[in-house]
Formats: structure tokens, sequence, C-alpha cells
């Protein structure tokens, strides 16, 4: 076990967080202590329909509460439905948009405006976003306004929605005003320390500059990115890329790191970026293991102590797979993208009991594990809805701009 694990005796001692002696978690734990939390695999269009349906009840919940319109940032051991979330709220918008053409009883584009108009509504007068729930004192974050642009751009290509394109322009825009001469942020950081997986922010500040014809934040952008490539090892590990700096990166944010430099390098026809991109993305398929499993952190020479594993980074390591091997032809990581679904199909209840459980995705397996642990984060559920879209379509989510 690494350092990051929990071990299942020390669940004893987590009592007051987390809870565990609730029935309700109890279950949960107990499966995975036993190996219960497999589950059957099905069709791409059931896990999709359940996946979609949970984000539904995580939009729903919040629709009496003063942030109605966002969706919930998941459910958790420590406090049930957490309050909506600005950043991943901001993404599931083109979820959302893409899974309309499949759930048309879901209602799925007018939920993707009701983000929209709430997201619209909380953003400052400088451009940026608010961090964290935006609850009052929390300040804004480079990478949560980087993420809400992404749905600003799905709103203004996708839905036509004009005045998305302006606050795009006016997130980017503060971006750009923090940036330091070296192309890195190292103010309004997680943590107060700077990142590479930022670059999934700058693919939004990329797109955005070309709709919008502005030299500034392109210029804002390619800086940044420059500055993350320079922090890429012999390996294709990134180095200052974990939310804090005495840690190894998740899976997660690794993941975030290459989807960010290949989506940008497509955007400005970069094949520097878009190799980034690859030489890490296949030193992590060559260190996948049969059943699709990846480990929760990795150092720099791509091992890990970590016997648990971050879904939400299986998820996301899918899509940037089926990206990859759309771009770049690489056939073998469409393999692994969909070994990657086969896993996370056996770990995702699509007829639980339990409507905070049935059709989520855990941020760990097992629960314990360290990445989100004992919570049903919504980006995870969003990664995996993306992945098997893009799987069974053959396209990419969102769009590329053209």
């Amino acid at each position: 076990m690494g350092a990051g694990d929990v071990k299942p005796f020390q669940l004893l001692a987590l009592p007051f967080r987390y809870k565990p002696w609730r029935p309700r978690h109890m279950r949960l734990i107990a499966a995975d202590m036993m190996g219960l939390a497999r589950q059957p695999e099905h069709d791409h269009m059931t896990h999709l329909a359940a996946a979609i349906e949970w984000l539904c009840r995580a939009q729903d919940v919040r629709d009496k509460q003063s942030d109605a319109g966002g969706v919930s940032a998941g459910w958790s051991f420590e406090d049930g439905w957490l309050p909506s979330y600005p950043e991943t709220s901001g993404y599931i918008i083109e979820t959302f948009i893409a899974a309309s053409s499949y759930f048309d009883h879901l209602d799925l584009r007018r939920r993707a405006n009701r983000i929209i108009d709430w997201e619209l509504s909380i953003q400052h007068r400088d451009g940026a976003f608010p961090g964290h729930f935006g609850e009052p004192g929390s300040r804004p974050v480079i990478f949560n306004t980087g993420q809400i642009m992404h749905g600003m751009i799905a709103g203004y290509t996708q839905l036509g929605r004009e005045e998305c394109l302006l606050a795009a322009v006016k997130a980017g825009e503060w971006l750009a005003n923090h940036q330091d001469a070296d192309g890195c942020w190292r103010n309004f950081e997680h943590n107060g320390a700077p990142h590479v997986y930022n670059t999934r922010g700058t693919w939004a500040l990329v797109a955005t500059a070309l709709l919008a014809g502005d030299a500034k934040l392109k210029k804002a952008a390619i800086g940044n990115l420059e500055w993350a490539l320079s922090q890429q090892r012999e390996s294709g590990w990134f180095a200052t890329n974990a939310f804090a700096p005495d840690q190894l990166p998740f899976t997660h944010t690794i993941a975030y790191a290459i989807r960010g430099f290949l989506e940008s390098g497509v955007l400005l026809g970069d094949e520097r970026y878009v190799a980034a991109a690859l030489k890490a993305a296949t030193a992590l398929a060559d260190g996948q293991r049969h059943d699709g499993w990846l480990a929760g952190t990795y150092d720099d020479n791509w091992t890990s102590t970590a016997s648990y594993c971050c879904l939400t980074g299986v998820a996301q390591m899918s899509l940037n797979w089926t990206r990859l091997a759309q771009h770049c032809g690489t056939m073998r990581l469409r393999d692994a993208a969909r070994r990657a679904l086969g896993y996370l199909k056996r770990n995702h209840r699509v007829d639980d009991h339990d409507m905070a459980v049935k059709g989520g995705v855990a941020g760990s397996a097992p629960i314990w594990g360290r990445y989100s642990m004992f919570e049903y984060p919504n980006w995870a559920a969003k990664f995996f809805a993306d992945a098997l879209m893009m799987d069974k379509a053959n396209i990419a989510i969102p769009p590329v701009i053209e």
C-alpha cells in the first residue's frame, strides 16, 4: 500500500468525518472490502443513460436553492449532496448538449441553458468566475475559470448564445492579466502553487481567442503552453502537476494536462503540443493493466505505489486515448480506451436502489482510495459519459472548432 492509501482497518479511525458506521456508507465500504463492488458490463447506452440521469439528479437536488441551475459537486459520505460547483458545471454543459441527441425526454439542452444562466449570473465584473462553490469569500481560481469558459464556448458555438462568447472573452482577459511573463500562472492558484494541468483551461483560452479573433488571448495561451511544455520530463511525465508541490500527481491531473496539450495543439496546428500529449498518453497505456485499471498516482518514471484506482482519471484517459487515436491514427490507444471503459463499467452501479449512487461514478476504487475519498464527484460521471459517447459515435466532445 502506498502512503496515500487508506487500509481497511484504518477506516475505524475515520468515524467523525466520513461516518462509516452509517448503514448507507457501510454497505458501500463492505462491497469494496469483500470484492462485491464489481458490476456486470452492459452496452454503452445502458451505462450512458444511468450516468446522464445521475447528472440530471445532481442538478435537480439544487433546484430550490440559491445555486439552482448548477450541478451539485456530487454526493459524499461527509456532507451528502454538495452545493453546485461552478467549475465542473461549466464543462457539464457540453456533455448535456452532446447527450441531448440520445435522450430527448431529459430536455438536456434546456438543462445546459440553465447552467449557462447560473454561470453568467455569478461571473465577476473583472471576468473571473468564483472558485470552490462560489460561497462568500471564495477567491477566483485560474483553473476553475478556464473550465467554465468551456461551457461558455459550448453555449456560443452549439446553442447560439452570443453573450457566452462575450463572457468567455472577458474571462480570458482576466486570465491574461494575471499571467506571469514566462507564461505561468502563480496567482489565484489552488494551494498557491503553479500547475501544468492548467493547460486544460488554456485549451479554452485558445478556442476563445480563435473564435473572437483576439491576438492577446492567443499569445497568452501559447505562453502558458510553452511554460507547461518546459515541465515535461524525458519520460513524458509532467512536473509541477500535482495539487500541492509535495505530492505526486493523480491520474486525474495528468489526464487534464494531456487533454489540454492535445486539443490546444489541434486548434493551433502545432504538433509539438500534440506530441507532448501523445508521449504521456502512450506511457500510461504501456502501464495499463489488462483489465483497464490505472494507478491513482504516478511518479516521473511512471511507477506508482498507490494500490487504488482514480476512476475519474481512467475515464479521462479513455477519452484522451480515443481523441489521440482519432487525430494521430494510433489504434493501440483506441484499444486502451476500450479496456478503460470496461473497467469503469464494472465499477458503475446502474441498478442500485440508492439514488445518490445509481449511475454515479465513485472518486476511487476502492471507495476509500485517496482521490475524492468516499465521494461520487459529478466530474467522474461527466467524463465517463463523454468517453462512452466518443467511443460509440467516434466523435469529439466538445466538437473541434473549425
